[in-house]
């Protein structure tokens, strides 16, 4: 099958924005209808045939499917076991979607993971869904590939996925503790992008003291900072996703532009 795409289906980090407890100028003119409400960050993946697979199932699943156009996932591909990237899967049981022969994506400690915790193993029980936990894998003329990166591991794992179909190669890295620690465990960022046309890349914080008087430690991240500065020259190739609802970028993105980076967009579109 030809003619994928990849279409970003969200932007935000998990809680999306207006982020639930907060009443920063940002969330409370979202809440008004003042600004636009922004999705947990998402990449839909659709083939020639119709077929769309989702890499992460947010809980903003049921608008980012049907911003897809299809009724149902042919597959989901997950990177990790926090609340933005998996809790969809909800929908994907008998109280909403009720789905049969659905593929999700994952580690084999993701696998056990959801197999062995309810509500998530449901999914598998009642034979709506089968897990696949190869490391590469061809979806149909579009070949997929997650690649391990250091992230905080309360439950599982976490990973991105690379895509090379016949025109381009998409890497989506949404979450990760820092270059540093990816660097320290054998993969340098700058290798990783310049091997692809587009890098969408953890931008959750732009600069630290972002939290105010909450630690930053406890919700270790990349700064956009450190990002621009590393991959200087590989600028036009990097788009910024995955940013919380306290990061500036979200107001005006020329720290980035300025540099040649681009803040992700819901709907963009890359023909893979």
């Amino acid at each position: 099958m030809t003619g994928w795409t990849a279409t970003v289906l969200g932007v935000a980090q998990d809680g999306g924005l207006p982020h639930v407890g907060c009443r920063c100028p940002r969330c409370e003119a979202a809440r008004a209808g003042r600004r636009r409400r922004e999705k947990a960050a998402c990449l839909g993946l659709r083939d020639g045939a119709g077929r769309v697979f989702l890499v992460d199932a947010t809980p903003d699943l049921p608008d980012q499917l049907h911003a897809t156009g299809a009724l149902r996932p042919a597959g989901v591909l997950l990177t990790h076991a926090h609340m933005g990237h998996y809790v969809g899967l909800a929908h994907l049981g008998k109280e909403a979607l009720g789905v049969r022969g659905v593929t999700i994506h994952g580690t084999p400690l993701m696998g056990e993971f959801l197999r062995t915790h309810a509500p998530w193993r449901s999914l598998f029980d009642e034979g709506r869904a089968s897990f696949d936990e190869r490391e590469s894998f061809d979806l149909g003329g579009l070949a997929a590939r997650r690649i391990a990166v250091p992230h905080r591991q309360e439950w599982t794992d976490a990973v991105a996925w690379e895509f090379r179909g016949p025109r381009a190669s998409v890497l989506w890295l949404p979450d990760i503790d820092s270059w540093d620690a990816w660097l320290a465990a054998g993969t340098d960022v700058r290798d990783v992008v310049r091997s692809v046309d587009v890098a969408y890349l953890d931008a959750t914080f732009h600069a630290d003291g972002e939290l105010g008087a909450r630690d930053m430690s406890e919700v270790p991240h990349p700064r956009v900072t450190d990002t621009m500065a590393r991959l200087a020259d590989l600028a036009p190739r990097v788009r910024l996703v995955h940013l919380n609802h306290t990061n500036p970028l979200w107001d005006d993105a020329t720290p980035a532009t300025s540099r040649g980076f681009r803040v992700a967009a819901e709907g963009e579109t890359v023909e893979l």
